[in-house]
């Protein structure tokens, strides 16, 4: 049996944490088979998320979610959303984004997002939904930029971040 992955935002620059909740998804709690990946007979339908708390000099926002628990030495990302405005607090269920706002590739290949598809037989493996507050738009990012590169450009950039970490497993 494999341990568990340490939890990846300890290894980054602390920053001040802020509130972020859901009407689907909860800490801790399964993710329901709604956005689940359809391998598994999901509908891959991302899970409403809404942040408070962040600070007031936030320039915007970018989301991600990683499974830091899959069997890669890297996790998988299954979701990352840059360009969100400052305005913006919430994303609804299964989209759309708002205007100006957009997916670079998941793991999966894909410009969306991309349901939890754990090897049969792990523990369940955690999801970090994570909402990054912006000091500055991330401006050196496209939609084909790789996660990775989103990730180091929201090293430099994130001034706040809220997790909230549902778990699944089959």
């Amino acid at each position: 049996m494999r341990a568990k992955a340490q939890f990846p935002y300890d290894a980054l620059p602390e920053v001040p944490a802020f509130e972020v909740v859901s009407d689907d998804v909860r800490a801790g709690d399964a993710m329901a088979m709604v956005h689940v990946h359809p391998g598994l007979g999901g509908e891959n339908r991302s899970p409403h998320l809404r942040w408070s708390g962040f600070p007031a000099e936030t320039a915007g926002f970018a989301v991600t979610c990683l499974d830091p628990d899959a069997p890669t030495g890297s996790g998988f990302w299954h979701w990352s959303v840059v360009g969100i405005p400052a305005g913006v607090t919430e994303l609804p269920a299964g989209g759309p984004l708002p205007e100006g706002a957009f997916c670079v590739r998941n793991d999966y290949g894909e410009r969306d997002y991309g349901g939890p598809f754990p090897p049969a037989g792990d523990e369940p493996h955690r999801y970090i939904f994570a909402v990054h507050a912006l000091k500055a738009p991330l401006t050196d990012v496209d939609a084909d930029a790789t996660p990775a590169v989103v990730g180091f450009n929201l090293t430099f950039a994130t001034i706040a971040r809220g997790f909230l970490v549902p778990v699944f497993g089959q």
